[in-house]
C-alpha cells in the first residue's frame, strides 16, 4: 500500500517553497494538510487563492460553514483546525459544538446558515427548498448563496484531501461531540 506524506520543505517546488515560507511567517508553521496540497505544482496556491478569496460572508460565517461541512465530512484535520479558527473569530467552545451539530441557536442568521450548509453536504448540492427559504428570510441575499457555497466546496477539497491521505492532524484534537 501506498501512503502518502507530508512533503519536507527540500521535497516541494521553489514556488511552493516560497508559500511554505510566507505560511511560516505567516503562521509560524506549514499546516501539514497545505504541505500535502504541495505535491503538487499547482494545487497549492490555487487552493489558497480560492480559501483567501474575497467574500461577502463574514469570518465567522465562513467558520460556521468550515464545521458544519467538516463534521458532515467526519475531517478531523479540518475539524481541529477550525476548532481553533472558531475560537479565534470569537465562537466559545460551546458555541462551536453546536455549530458541527449543525445549528447555531445563539444566532439566528448563522442558525439558518448552519442549517442549509449541513443540509447542501447532505444531500450533495440539493438541498431541502424549506431551508433556502429560511436562509433568505433570515436575511442572507442570493450573492451570500453563491459565496456560501464556495466555501464549501473550498472544504470539500480540504476534506476529501484529508480524508484520501490520513495525514497526521497538527492542531489540537477537536473535542467529540457528545462532550
Amino acid at each position: 500500500m501506498t501512503t502518502v506524506t507530508v512533503p519536507a520543505y527540500e521535497q516541494v517546488s521553489p514556488a511552493n517553497q516560497a508559500i511554505f515560507d510566507q505560511l511560516k511567517k505567516a503562521l509560524g508553521f506549514v499546516p501539514n494538510l497545505y504541505a500535502t496540497f504541495a505535491h503538487s505544482e499547482t494545487a497549492l496556491p490555487t487552493y489558497l487563492a480560492l480559501q483567501n478569496a474575497k467574500s461577502s460572508l463574514s469570518p465567522k460565517a465562513r467558520e460556521v460553514i468550515n464545521l458544519v461541512v467538516s463534521q458532515v465530512n467526519d475531517c478531523a484535520y479540518c475539524l481541529a483546525a477550525h476548532t481553533a479558527l472558531g475560537k479565534m473569530v470569537g465562537f466559545t467552545p460551546e458555541q462551536i459544538l453546536e455549530i458541527r451539530r449543525g445549528g447555531a441557536s445563539f444566532d439566528a442568521r448563522l442558525d439558518a446558515m448552519a442549517k442549509l450548509v449541513r443540509n447542501i453536504t447532505l444531500e450533495r448540492g440539493h438541498p431541502d427548498p424549506a431551508l433556502t427559504q429560511a436562509f433568505f428570510a433570515a436575511g442572507w441575499t442570493q450573492g451570500n448563496l453563491v459565496d456560501a457555497l464556495v466555501v464549501v466546496g473550498d472544504k470539500m477539497v480540504s476534506n476529501f484531501l484529508h480524508g484520501a491521505t490520513q495525514i497526521p492532524v497538527d492542531f489540537p484534537a477537536a473535542p467529540p461531540l457528545n462532550a
